[in-house]
């Protein structure tokens, strides 16, 4: 049985299933034109982002059994097609779900205390005490939308902090514990001095979060998505920075990534020159140890499958 690997993954995932009597391709730099000639050999495909795992790729492999996915998401692999074909599909958000909680919690304390603007202001010559003064994340109330791993990990992670976490998760109840009081979306924007997203992409939420989204919540919020790009409306963001019903906002993910597209989008100026953003380049679940992490998830669940 033989597994094709077309993406860079820690070498465990490999190793692991060697052990475990599969014979592996190891390719990382394969294309997909490559990937679609030869994978009809192979019971296995392990991918992290390089292309789509859709229906072109489904027919050119009879043998497939199963997809691993190194990172949290799906959404770049057709669900659809794999159930029909009852081909098992394997992710890994256990794996990155520190690395996010921990990038989000960055990204909310660099905005609440301008460490942005701060150092670009002092490598400038600028010495601006009163302008950057910032908040105090203690007694703020943190609204999560999303209770899965990553949002549980998230308010996990706050606990320190002396904040009122709240979450609410269309498709899970009874989720209240020591780190999170399950509560209605009425609440989330009644409630929350902070907004984080932790929802997959879906049909249901695609630009889910848009101008009417933010317009019920009662506060100024601070707003923080490490979930996916495409959920965000980024106009609506740009326009309630505007408006100060968003205080500031970290975004980890866009609805366009990498450049030349993400430059030729008609909100990209706007993007770059807001002194109320924080943007990094959807790295929040993509550390050092979270890329060892993801293929030692992976390959235990390979163990863990019956082909």
């Amino acid at each position: 049985m033989k597994i094709l690997i077309i993406d860079d993954l820690h070498p465990a995932f490999k190793e692991r299933a060697i052990a475990l009597g599969f014979e592996v391709d190891d390719k990382p730099l394969i294309t997909r034109e490559e990937t679609l000639a030869i994978i009809k050999d192979y019971v296995g495909i392990a991918v992290r982002t390089k292309f789509r795992i859709d229906l072109e790729l489904f027919n050119a492999a009879p043998n497939l059994k199963f997809v691993a996915r190194a990172g949290a998401g799906l959404d770049n692999i057709d669900e659809a097609i794999a159930n029909e074909r009852n081909i098992h599909l394997m992710n890994a958000p256990e794996g990155n779900r520190d690395a996010v909680g921990e990038h989000a919690i960055g990204l909310l304390l660099s905005l609440m205390n301008n460490f942005r603007n701060a150092d670009n202001e002092i490598r400038t010559g600028v010495w601006d005490r009163e302008g950057n003064r910032g908040y105090e994340l203690k007694g703020k109330t943190v609204g999560i939308i999303g209770y899965g791993f990553m949002g549980q990990k998230m308010a996990q992670k706050l606990a320190g902090f002396e904040v009122n976490v709240i979450a609410y998760d269309k498709y899970k109840t009874g989720f209240t514990n020591e780190f999170a009081r399950e509560v209605s979306m009425e609440e989330i924007v009644k409630h929350s001095d902070v907004l984080s997203l932790h929802v997959p992409l879906t049909k249901e939420t695609r630009q889910m979060v848009n101008d009417e989204y933010f317009y019920h919540f009662k506060k100024p919020i601070f707003f923080i998505n490490t979930a996916r790009g495409e959920i965000v409306n980024t106009s609506a963001v740009l326009a309630n920075i505007k408006k100060g019903k968003i205080l500031g906002a970290g975004l980890d993910v866009l609805e366009t990534e990498k450049f030349p597209a993400l430059g030729e989008q008609d909100w990209y100026g706007d993007l770059k020159t807001s002194g109320k953003l924080i943007l990094t380049p959807h790295v929040g679940g993509w550390t050092f140890d979270s890329y060892r992490k993801i293929s030692e998830v992976l390959a235990q669940k390979l163990a863990e499958i019956k082909l």
